[in-house]
């Protein structure tokens, strides 16, 4: 599955399933994002390891990742984490960042699009996000999508300087995740090519 896409700007953006062959762009992808948005990161990605066991992740089939490429560079990585058995088989975790100038462009709406498609095709019915306390604008973005904050663990979680930060979960049914994401495009104005 490769979807071609062009984004508000009219810059066209392949969306596809990540592959073994993307471990470079990858790595690069990760270094290239700004401090700031590396501290908030579940794992450090400074490493290649790190970068590698994320693509290796998949073959068990628990975790579905996308990346977008403008050209030859990943310009945005995207990741649904799913529990195979048992009590939380039903719910899916997703995972989005998207490079700084991809930003503001719909390529968040897009990668969150074809996540959701995955969700539908492998049945779960409800979608969670989590994030540290400081990542406004990620919460802002997830509340326009249908989400809503859930629960907050005060001091749960520690940011890649090691600053303990309260982490919040936020949720929604993939149902009203579908019509609000679906509302929120049709106000945009972009094209879809395939």
């Amino acid at each position: 599955m490769s979807r071609e896409v062009k984004l508000k700007d009219g810059a066209p953006v392949e969306i596809r399933p990540m592959a073994g062959e993307d471990l470079d762009r990858s790595f690069a992808f990760f270094q290239a994002l700004p401090a700031k948005d590396r501290a908030y990161l579940r794992r450090s990605v400074s490493s290649r390891d790190v970068v590698r066991e994320r693509i290796e992740e998949m073959a068990s089939g628990s975790v579905k990742r996308l990346v977008a490429l403008a050209g030859d560079q990943i310009v945005a990585d995207a990741a649904l984490e799913l529990e195979r058995r048992g009590w939380k088989e039903h719910v899916g975790e997703l995972r989005l960042i998207v490079a700084r100038r991809y930003r503001r462009k719909g390529l968040g709406l897009l990668m969150a699009r074809e996540l959701y498609s995955i969700a539908a095709e492998v049945k779960v019915e409800e979608i969670i996000v989590k994030m540290m306390r400081p990542q406004l604008a990620a919460r802002s973005i997830f509340r326009k999508l249908g989400f809503h904050e859930e629960t907050v663990l005060p001091d749960y979680v520690k940011d890649a300087k090691g600053h303990k930060q309260d982490m919040i979960l936020m949720r929604c049914e993939l149902e009203s995740l579908w019509q609000e994401l679906e509302d929120f495009i049709a106000t945009w104005d972009w094209q879809r090519t395939r």
